[in-house]
């Protein structure tokens, strides 16, 4: 069964090693339920509008699994959370999901939500992942040439959501997936 294993929220924190001053890539776990408005989960805040945030990258997943290669590829527990997604899910491959594929999150009454794009690595990901006591070299290239990098969502159904939730797709979206569109986008 596809679900939420975690919901993790930010807010800005100043980061004198990021051009704008600060992050909000520290993510940390909400237990309980947690609002989906149309610009994301209660409790998260963008610091940099210019490339996250608005209603096509309102929600940003990343699979379980994946983070379980990282930790061994790095040597190193991955927490969820790490890579800045604030839905860290289990039983879905959300790399594989088709743009525009629907979701729905905890059941009738839970948010929909819509397959968008995908997250393009930056330099404040890899200042995150050294500051944070991981690999850090030539950390957006190894990335990128992954070519997972998780979907980010818009809000269609605003809702509420919690951890153990489950995912079901509702719509199957178009002919390309999250990973396809990545690697065409980036010429991989």
């Amino acid at each position: 069964m596809a679900s939420v294993r975690s919901v993790n929220v930010g807010r800005p924190r100043e980061a004198t090693w990021t051009t704008i001053g600060r992050t909000s890539i520290l993510k940390e776990q909400v237990r309980g339920p947690v609002q989906v408005g149309e610009l994301g989960l209660a409790g998260d805040e963008v610091s940099n509008l210019r490339h996250h945030g608005g209603p096509d990258k309102a929600v940003y997943a990343f699979a379980r699994e994946d983070l379980d290669r990282w930790d061994e590829a790095l040597g190193a527990e991955i927490a969820d959370g790490q890579f800045g997604e604030n839905l860290t899910t289990v039983g879905i491959d959300v790399n594989e999901a088709r743009l525009g594929e629907r979701w729905r999150v905890g059941g009738p009454e839970g948010p929909v939500l819509e397959v968008a794009s995908f997250r393009t690595p930056c330099n404040v990901f890899k200042a995150w992942m050294g500051r944070s006591g991981l690999d850090a070299r030539a950390w957006v290239k190894r990335f990128a040439a992954d070519a997972r990098p998780g979907p980010y969502l818009r809000v269609v159904v605003t809702g509420v959501l919690r951890a153990g939730d489950e995912i079901e797709v509702v719509a199957p979206g178009g002919d390309v997936s999250v990973s396809e569109a990545f690697r065409a986008a980036h010429r991989l």
